[in-house]
């Protein structure tokens, strides 16, 4: 009698550890009779048929993802490593446990190949420059490429991009001698402006020849005004003009 009341103890002990599951906020338990999915259930407490049910979890949580480097030649025949990291949750946990095998190792090899074509079609100094239109190309292909699998990519980020020295060192040349360009072409243009403002400083002196004698004082001030050991002698400035040349 002892041992029969144990083993109806074994037994309703083993039933309501196999009929008995507690699912926590974030999770959800696709529901498996013999065989066929009836339903999703969760969060919470939920009741099981042993045997006849089996129970696959699915975390609804905001899954963070690297995706590993990888060997990108460019459009322009460059050879580059990119990495990145995607952001997604999944959306209806029947499909992500159906329609593909491992969801999180789907994802992944997706978003490496898809890497890798994007930045395939692009030039390199479009890949340094436009990184959010990389960024946002990344997320509609992917987010349409696992959306069968009920799957919602928020965020695609490139994290990365590496180039061979030989590339770097060339950038850095590049970079020289754009910036020994502008350098000229601004220094260019002080010399223009100059040049210009002479011109209209002389046009205003030839018309009105008392300038040049207020210019000629204001020298002559700033010249005695310098601690300088030079000896100088002031001569009339109307005595040059003897040497203007006559029309």
């Amino acid at each position: 009698m002892i041992n029969f009341w144990v083993l109806a103890l074994i037994l309703v002990v083993f039933f309501l550890w196999s009929a008995i599951k507690i699912l926590k906020e974030y999770e959800r338990a696709v529901i498996f009779r013999l065989g066929r999915v009836i339903k999703t259930k969760g969060p919470g407490l939920i009741i099981l048929i042993p045997v006849i049910d089996k129970m696959v979890k699915v975390s609804l949580r905001l899954v963070t993802m690297d995706v590993p480097e990888q060997d990108v030649i460019t459009k322009d025949n460059v050879s580059i490593k990119v990495n990145a990291v995607i952001y997604f949750r999944v959306m209806e946990p029947t499909k992500a446990t159906v329609e593909v095998e491992n969801f999180l190792f789907a994802t992944s090899q997706l978003a490496q190949t898809t890497l890798r074509s994007v930045c395939g079609q692009m030039e390199l100094d479009e890949i340094l420059s436009q990184r959010e239109k990389i960024n946002a190309q990344l997320q509609d292909i992917l987010d349409k490429s696992t959306d069968p699998w009920g799957i919602k990519v928020s965020t695609v980020e490139v994290k990365h991009i590496e180039l061979t020295e030989e590339m770097k060192r060339s950038m850095a040349r590049q970079a020289e001698s754009e910036r020994e360009r502008r350098a000229k072409i601004i220094n260019a243009e002080g010399e223009f402006q100059a040049a210009n403002k002479l011109v209209e400083a002389a046009a205003i002196i030839s018309t009105h020849p008392e300038a040049l004698q207020l210019r000629y004082l204001q020298t002559m001030r700033e010249m005695s005004s310098e601690n300088s050991t030079a000896t100088f002698f002031p001569i009339p400035i109307d005595l040059l003009s003897a040497f203007k040349k006559k029309e």
